[in-house]
């Protein structure tokens, strides 16, 4: 298991090449490639001389005995009755896999698409249009539980979507080749929608191929550090040993570093490498004695 976390708050802040060399300088063991804001000229995506650029990223993160483990798609994957945006938007989506392949990554994570009508069949058909190029470029495509918004007395709520619930995400999972395809549980995203983290991984079992890993207080999609809001961690810990998950620790953490000025955020960044590694450790004793 190594420990793996986001370039995206650091990558924002500094741009890739410092974000990549303080997330190495912290004690990572992985990095997961951030490609979110494609309003910004920075994201690789917008780049044209992005293979130079990636090359440099692999080139510091090989200084450190690092490797890129993961990375993340932009998002949404597509809209509803919007040809011009998913148009637009597969392209992307190609692109992010072959960023993905370039940086050796194992795994890109590529959101499911919340629809008002036949939802399986349609997410499924998008996730097939880019299985060529998965193949192609030796990268994984994971699927994430997601939540949705719905407007509730006037009040803005999060409630259940596609892949909310183990029992739909399994389904989902076992309809595509497994070849080309994995799941990836964001722990946060379970307790939002009213779905227990641990019971969820046990659920999940043997299908689970990575993970995000961050905190909230069942309310808001903080992305935090965890053992900062409300969720049981132990219990969480206890259950990834239990289903004797071989994936990565990766956090989606970083949001709580937002509000600290530059010159503390390599700090912050050591200190979500500390707990990371305490959080790893319970896993193998929890391990070790079942």
């Amino acid at each position: 298991m190594k420990l793996v976390t986001q370039t995206e708050v650091l990558s924002d802040r500094f741009g890739d090449e410092k974000a990549v060399r303080i997330i190495c300088e912290s004690g990572f063991d992985g990095i997961d490639f951030s490609m979110f804001d494609l309003d910004e000229e920075p994201c690789i995506l917008n780049k044209s001389g992005y293979k130079n650029h990636l090359k440099n990223l692999i080139n510091i993160a090989d200084s450190y005995g690092v490797t890129f483990e993961q990375a993340h798609a932009p998002f949404p994957s597509a809209k509803e009755d919007n040809k011009e945006y998913n148009d637009f938007m597969f392209e992307k989506l190609k692109k992010a896999i072959e960023v993905a392949g370039i940086l050796d990554t194992k795994i890109i994570v590529v959101h499911p698409v919340q629809f008002s009508t036949d939802q399986k069949e349609r997410n499924l058909e998008l996730y097939r249009s880019l299985e060529p190029f998965a193949e192609e470029y030796g990268v994984k495509i994971a699927l994430e539980n997601m939540w949705g918004v719905k407007m509730i007395d006037g009040n803005r709520k999060i409630v259940p979507n596609v892949c909310s619930v183990a029992a739909e995400f399994n389904d989902y999972f076992d309809s595509l080749n497994s070849s080309n395809f994995t799941t990836c549980l964001d722990l946060g995203h379970c307790g939002l929608v009213g779905d227990d983290a641990a019971s969820m991984i046990k659920d999940m079992n043997s299908r689970l191929g990575c993970l995000h890993i961050h905190d909230n207080d069942f309310i808001h999609d903080s992305h935090t550090l965890p053992y900062t809001r409300d969720m049981d961690w132990d219990s969480i810990l206890k259950a990834l040993a239990e289903v004797d998950y071989k994936g990565n620790f990766t956090y989606e953490a970083d949001y709580f570093m937002k509000k600290f000025p530059d010159d503390l955020l390599p700090s912050c960044e050591k200190f979500m490498h500390d707990v990371g590694r305490s959080m790893m450790a319970k896993i193998e004793s929890y391990r070790a004695a079942k």
